[in-house]
């Protein structure tokens, strides 16, 4: 792929597109040179096509996404074997290579029985995700494991470059997808250097809102004498911050779905916006307008919080999503930790108004960067992008995408349903789900209450100034470090290599790392509760921290992979409700935190919240040993399959 092209997909080359009439930037469908692949001309000029399917519904030469639902809900066309990134998958069980060169060997594309096993296996794969709205119920494990079997394939298929020939549905519309098993306009095609460079993108996004909810902290004591408000009414800041991108993602990530608007779009117009009102919330005169910036702000920057994870579920395959997901929740879970470091020695050498400059110059040029560089991962917008362009280009109106398809009857009303009143019928109707959005929950609002106790043990036992406090949140980068590479040496050594040979286990399989990891929280709180006193070094206390924080994010991490594998079809719409109940609450503990510390003390308010993960200990094993059966008796479970 060449420079161009990456700079044509960024929102800068899509506007210069649309500045310019198409004239600059084209695609090769808008080149004058451009050639149509045979097989797609072969379908145009057949005036009979032999139907796609029998059974008098539209089959489609891709295989829908993780998004795709029986209920009409966006679908993610992807080619029939998408590219796996890790090694486990080169030579998979059954498909070893005989080239003594590792590469598969020359096979005839026109072979029928390969036709024949790629065709069975889109059928099934399609019937996975209830687009032929089959009678029997779909499991999470019949879904990841048809996506899998499709990705060995697409392992061998890519290195072939096999051109993809397209389908006509029933009622003569020509599905468009890739050309090419390698076309690099498919994000999953792309060279792992642009792959890592978009994920970087992604992850200075979200750790930049992340850490503008903390650098505020230290602001706190000058707010109060600027303003004349209590420690208490001060904390407002973090809160409405924390509670903005809790209810931000509820409408966001519906948009991003959508087709025809895609994730850049949503990306960059909100970020745009989180940049502007940072400039007047670092020059508010008054604590109600500071407020309610602090609160806009947070809504604004809100959507790399649920939706960065679907985007880097865009361009990497089953295999290597947990490792890229790994990089994401850590700029997640060490933006909090870090923003009081960042400030920590600025505002007491400056003003309280430092933090909030701090945060302004920081999102600046993340949000120059996005707006160059970022390019558009939705599969469903490409595709719908390329069948415009087909259309315009041969004047045939049959050129159409499957999103396009799909949601030629959807309304409004429809999409605000399945937006934001079915991840809460399903928290409701899901006992295991409603288990994994409360403790996510608690977890997050002890992560956050826990951190007001920092101001009350350092500088009063150890004598620590504002930017030394700062320091001590370090601890908590080490922790996120040393889960990352315990978490990683699980995956590489133990779970992909079993999931290669032996297929996908049941989702609970997910959870194993997060059973000896969930007796941590509880260690390391009791831990620094006992132990931060000025008669013990300061080095114990912060190893509690470091104990909390090293098992709270294997716990999360195992945690945010079991969320989808629930309901792969509603995954989207899970995690916004997911963030949404632990922002509420985390809302809540910010403000609950000085009262607790100052009426019970630091030890027995920190052993209360250590009391409180004592429950997610037993929680995280209740969910290991019966997470199957709770899942049986979902009444979401048995209404969808009814529907279906």
């Amino acid at each position: 792929m060449t420079l161009k092209d990456l700079f044509r997909e960024a929102p800068m080359g899509q506007l210069i597109r649309l500045a310019t009439k198409n004239r600059y930037l084209k695609y090769p469908e808008e080149e004058p040179d451009f050639k149509l692949p045979d097989p797609w001309i072969d379908l145009m000029n057949n005036p009979d096509p032999k139907p796609a399917s029998s059974s008098g519904e539209s089959t489609q030469a891709t295989t829908p996404g993780p998004e795709s639902t029986a209920d009409g809900e966006k679908p993610r066309p992807r080619l029939a074997s998408d590219q796996p990134d890790t090694a486990h998958l080169e030579k998979p069980s059954g498909q070893q290579p005989s080239g003594s060169d590792g590469v598969p060997p020359e096979r005839d594309p026109q072979e029928p029985q390969q036709h024949q096993h790629h065709d069975n296996l889109r059928r099934a794969s399609t019937d996975h995700l209830g687009l032929r709205r089959t009678a029997t119920p779909v499991s999470a494990r019949d879904f990841t494991s048809a996506r899998l079997e499709e990705e060995q394939i697409h392992s061998i298929e890519r290195t072939l470059s096999l051109p993809v020939v397209p389908k006509r549905t029933r009622d003569g519309a020509i599905l468009v997808d890739w050309y090419t098993s390698d076309d690099p306009a498919n994000p999953h095609n792309w060279s792992n250097l642009r792959r890592a460079a978009v994920t970087t993108i992604i992850c200075l996004y979200t750790f930049v809102v992340y850490t503008t909810s903390a650098i505020y902290v230290s602001s706190e004591p000058g707010i109060q004498e600027a303003f004349g408000v209590s420690d208490i009414v001060s904390t407002l800041g973090l809160a409405l911050y924390v509670l903005g991108y809790g209810i931000g993602p509820l409408i966001f990530s519906p948009l991003s779905e959508i087709p025809v608007i895609g994730r850049n779009p949503v990306y960059v117009a909100t970020m745009w916006l989180f940049v502007i009102l940072s400039i007047p919330t670092a020059f508010a005169h008054n604590f109600a307008g500071l407020m309610v910036l602090r609160f806009l702000t947070g809504f604004f920057g809100s959507p790399c919080l649920a939706q960065g994870g679907a985007s880097l579920g865009d361009m990497y395959s089953l295999l290597s999503l947990p490792y890229a997901m790994m990089a994401w929740v850590s700029a997640a879970y060490c933006g909090p930790a870090l923003g009081p470091l960042l400030s920590g020695f600025s505002v007491p050498a400056e003003s309280w108004r430092w933090s909030l400059f701090e945060s302004l110059w920081a999102s600046g040029p993340v949000v120059v960067v996005m707006f160059l560089f970022l390019p558009e991962t939705s599969t469903p917008n490409l595709l719908l992008r390329r069948a415009r362009r087909l259309r315009k280009l041969t004047g045939d109106q049959r050129f159409m995408s499957q999103s396009e398809i799909d949601q030629r009857n959807m309304t409004v009303s429809h999409v605000l349903v399945d937006a934001l009143i079915k991840p809460i019928e399903i928290t409701i109707k899901d006992p295991a789900v409603l288990f994994v959005q409360v403790y996510t929950a608690i977890i997050y609002g002890i992560y956050y209450s826990f951190f007001e106790v920092f101001p009350l043990v350092y500088p009063v036992s150890y004598g620590m100034n504002l930017g030394e406090i700062g320091l001590v949140f370090l601890c908590i980068l080490v922790a996120c470090l040393s889960a990352v590479a315990v978490y990683f040496l699980y995956l590489y050594y133990y779970q992909n290599p079993r999931i290669a040979r032996f297929g996908m286990p049941v989702q609970e399989a997910r959870l194993i790392p997060a059973l000896p990891a969930s007796f941590g929280p509880t260690i390391g709180l009791f831990l620094f509760a006992w132990t931060a006193r000025a008669s013990i070094h300061w080095i114990v206390p912060t190893i509690g921290i470091t104990i909390y924080g090293a098992t709270v994010f294997i716990v999360m991490q195992c945690i945010f992979v079991y969320i989808p594998l629930s309901y792969p079809m509603y995954a989207a719409s899970l995690f916004a409700a997911n963030d949404f109940f632990r922002s509420a609450l985390a809302c809540g503990s910010v403000m609950f935190a000085h009262p607790l510390f100052g009426n019970l003390g630091v030890a027995r308010g920190t052993s209360l919240l250590g009391g409180l993960s004592v429950i997610g200990i037993i929680g995280i094993w209740l969910l290991y040993i019966y997470g199957a059966r709770l899942r049986a008796m979902s009444k979401f479970a048995v209404s969808a399959a009814f529907w279906s």
